[in-house]
């Protein structure tokens, strides 16, 4: 795939690691700044690769206010991480299934969120839209089972509390990272100033709760069972 886009033209920009840049599809390479990643499960390189990104996104379209956004992230992070997200994992004693959801911009993270619960916690999670788990999914949630919904404070909050709320009448254990009124459980959450750079402050806040989780369940998170740093793609 990549060797084809770039003998079409296509020019490719690398978000990497310096140690990790393909030199021979070299063309733009942007250092995210990352530091080492000591753990198998990677998260400051997922978070550093979506802010150079939205970074890039910021210059190239000249949009002053995600910029803005984007310098007052450091601040926005230090404070996420104090955020308390145990009473989730409380209502997740027991359980070895979960649906995690978001919609535009947070399902991103939403899919992150269930990737690390499989790598860290040994949890069997997927991910939805917000609008998607309606059509199906929906089906198998019943008294107890536990739903992350990861709202921004951007267009589609509204729609994600109104699926928290059909989901919480299910009898479902619903917890909802918004400040709207709801029937599922209010978790804590960091606004910023910008919808794209909201999900990444529930990122980080679930990165620091998922640590202490799969400790609770007498798991390292930073050596998962049979996964190694280095993959290799046959």
């Amino acid at each position: 795939g990549v060797r084809k886009a770039v003998e079409a033209g296509i020019r490719l920009i690398q978000l990497r690691a310096p140690n990790m840049f393909s030199p021979e599809y070299r063309d733009l390479a942007i250092d995210i700044l990352a530091g080492q990643e000591r753990s198998v499960a990677a998260t400051k390189t997922f978070v550093s690769s979506a802010v150079a990104g939205l970074a890039m996104i910021g210059h190239w379209t000249q949009n002053k206010e995600l910029l803005a956004a984007i310098d007052e992230l450091p601040k926005a992070l230090a404070a996420t991480i104090r955020c308390d997200w145990s009473p989730f994992g409380a209502a997740m004693k027991g359980e070895n299934s979960l649906f995690v959801l978001g919609r535009g911009p947070s399902l991103a993270i939403a899919n992150e969120v269930a990737l690390k619960f499989k790598e860290t916690s040994a949890m069997h999670a997927e991910s939805y839209s917000a609008a998607e788990v309606m059509h199906g999914p929906k089906a198998i949630v019943g008294k107890d089972f536990p739903v992350l919904v990861l709202a921004a404070r951007d267009a589609a909050e509204d729609s994600i509390v109104q699926a928290a709320d059909r989901l919480a009448e299910q009898e479902a254990a619903v917890f909802l990272t918004s400040a709207k009124p709801s029937k599922a459980t209010a978790l804590p959450f960091i606004a910023t100033s910008h919808p794209l750079t909201d999900p990444l402050t529930l990122l980080v806040s679930f990165y620091a709760f998922v640590e202490d989780f799969a400790r609770s369940r007498g798991l390292n998170p930073d050596e998962p069972p049979h996964l190694r740093k280095v993959t290799e793609t046959i």
